[in-house]
Parts: C-alpha cells; sequence; structure tokens
C-alpha cells in the first residue's frame, strides 16, 4: 500500500501507531497482524508493553485488558 511507503513515518512508527489506533477503537480482532508487522519492523516487545498501558490511561482499561491476551499469545509465539 503507497500510505506505508511516504517517506514522512519509518515503518516502525506506522505500525506503532496502527497498532495504538486499533487498540484504541477496538479493533482487536486486527491486533494480531499488526502487532506482529509492527515487531518485524523492530518494535520490542517492551514497547508493545508500554503501548497498552499508554492506552488503558488514554483510551480506557477495557480497550487495554482486551488487547492484552493477544498481545501475550503474539509474544509466546515469537518467542517459539
Amino acid at each position: 500500500m503507497d500510505l506505508w511507503l511516504r517517506p514522512g513515518l519509518a515503518a516502525r512508527d506506522r505500525s506503532l501507531v496502527t497498532v495504538s489506533a486499533l487498540v484504541a477503537t477496538g479493533q482487536v480482532e486486527q491486533v494480531n497482524f499488526h502487532l506482529n508487522k509492527a515487531m518485524d519492523n523492530g518494535l520490542s516487545e517492551t514497547e508493545a508493553g508500554e503501548v497498552i498501558t499508554q492506552i488503558a490511561f488514554y483510551s480506557g482499561w477495557p480497550k487495554a485488558f482486551s488487547a492484552l491476551p493477544v498481545f501475550k499469545e503474539i509474544f509466546a509465539n515469537r518467542k517459539n
């Protein structure tokens, strides 16, 4: 997609924004693909965990808690 090729943001940063937006809007079913892509683009597990914390305070704990199992599953799968 041309959006991902624009020079204004690195792919890692675009992925970070995308994952954040998906969690903040409650689109948890889309997080699996995009969080894996974000980590492929250089986002660390620690940084991804900070995303959840930040979103919890600004978009609500329920949305963060809904995404948490998806994040944990991805972290576990990537370690194997």
